[in-house]
């Protein structure tokens, strides 16, 4: 018979509520700078497209927004309820960023609700433009702020523990921990790669489905040579935080990449199966590259998983996670360049037929959108999991930190029927604002003048 365990219900839930957040979090962060660099490019061109690209991704952003407040306003709700051992140890500690995302909250609603409301209210457009970057930070600023928790959480500081008081509390130390550089740098850079694709997505399935207005072709090409910026910088915060981990996580490490015995010129393991044993098979084995990750050089020594007590080891299928995160990366970053690399060529010498919109391109950027979503999800499994047994790393296990109440799983699925309710309220919210309101008819109302892309789409 199943037996209640409140630790792991309470897990779930958080998950389940993360996971669901996380979806509306990344666009929350990443859309408005994709906003403010539509509106800026409509400025300093002239072009009204990029203008009404600004405009309808503004609408769109308002629903992300209102349903991460509903689902970030949960998270707080669950820590207090589900984790309040942990809370309690930790609140003092950590409580000044927590404090701090719902100022920054605050400050990007303000300006929100100014700007949608004062398009063509400014003789400057420029005017209106500038209220574009407050929101920017502040969405900026609430990841900063929420992320520099969980940075605190893989490692713990800025406190000591005195016979089991904590004491010597410094909160700034605790927000600017070892892991404040690279966690908070990765998300907000995922954040903004991952609402580029998403909007390049949209925009290659119209064209794929047969529209063909210059309006889609030149979000395309924005959101895309965006893309492949954020997808560089992603890659070489990657590589910082490898050797993160390397220096304060190594553990960790060595999970993700199964490797057992302490050694120099060790290598990346992609893929494959992991015996009984702890015999990898089938793997793709890159020669040195995990010493390189870890510390630059193949000499580096990489402490194997066999240094450590079984009981303080994370599972060790976040293996797969990481993989897919890392493979997903780069196929995002090969997508966004590819077609860069096709649009650039095509301006220059046409006749080489380096089409960037042939159907099998809008298809893999297509493609790129829910993947880019699905790496985000990956990624904070395998940051969270990855850190098991500690809730507080090498301080409080997750056991410790969590409640011993009863009915955490009736929570769970009121939780999920919230989340099922609020999740298609905000598909059909969406698809009706913007299906019975096409870009079409919107020029045409503006009396700005129908173009098509110069070439059709081929096969």
């Amino acid at each position: 018979m199943f037996e209640y365990d409140p630790v792991l219900f309470s897990r779930i839930l958080t998950y389940v509520t993360l996971g669901f957040h996380v979806i509306f979090a990344t666009l929350g962060v990443g859309v408005p700078l994709m906003i403010a660099i539509a509106e800026w490019m409509g400025i300093k061109r002239g072009d009204p497209h990029y203008t009404l690209m600004a405009r309808r991704w503004a609408r769109g952003f308002v629903i992300t927004v209102a349903v991460g407040v509903v689902t970030g306003t949960a998270i707080a709700l669950q820590l207090a309820l589900l984790w309040p051992n942990f809370m309690q140890a930790a609140g003092h500690t950590i409580g000044l960023p927590m404090f701090m995302e719902t100022f920054a909250f605050f400050f990007e609603a303000i300006f929100l609700g100014i700007y949608l409301y004062t398009w063509d209210r400014f003789k400057s457009k420029m005017k209106h433009f500038l209220l574009v970057i407050p929101i920017v930070i502040g969405a900026t600023a609430s990841a900063f702020f929420i992320t520099s928790v969980n940075s605190f959480m893989n490692a713990p500081q800025g406190f000591n523990i005195v016979d089991g008081v904590l004491t010597d509390v410094s909160p700034l130390a605790a927000m600017f921990n070892a892991a404040t550089p690279t966690k908070i740098s990765h998300v907000i850079i995922t954040c903004y790669l991952t609402a580029a694709f998403i909007l390049g997505m949209i925009a290659a399935y119209k064209i794929l489905r047969g529209n063909k207005h210059v309006y889609h072709k030149k979000a395309l090409h924005m959101t895309m040579v965006s893309a492949l910026v954020f997808a560089v910088a992603t890659a070489a915060i990657g590589d910082l935080s490898g050797k993160y981990l390397h220096e304060y996580q190594p553990e960790k490490l060595a999970a993700a990449e199964w490797h057992f015995e302490t050694e120099t010129e060790a290598p990346l393991i992609l893929g494959g199966i992991l015996t009984e044993d702890n015999e990898v098979e089938y793997a793709l084995e890159i020669p040195f590259a995990l010493s390189i990750l870890a510390g630059g050089t193949p000499d580096t020594e990489v402490i194997g998983l066999n240094e450590y007590p079984e009981d303080e080891l994370p599972p060790l299928w976040v293996h797969y996670f990481f993989d897919a995160m890392v493979f997903i990366g780069m196929y995002l970053a090969a997508v966004s360049a590819l077609f860069v690399l096709f649009n650039w060529q095509n301006r220059r010498n046409p006749l080489r037929k380096l089409n960037p919109f042939k159907s099998w391109m809008l298809r893999l950027i297509v493609l790129g959108g829910p993947l880019s979503m699905f790496a985000i999800q990956f990624g904070w499994i395998f940051a969270e999991v990855g850190r098991q047994p500690w809730i507080l790393h090498s301080v409080m296990t997750t056991a410790e930190g969590a409640t011993t109440s009863d009915h955490v799983d009736i929570m769970l699925w009121i939780f999920i029927l919230l989340y099922a309710v609020l999740g298609v309220t905000s598909y059909l919210v969406l698809r009706k604002m913007f299906l019975h309101n096409p870009v079409e008819h919107e020029l045409e109302r503006r009396g700005i003048p129908y173009h098509t892309v110069e070439k059709d789409v081929e096969s």
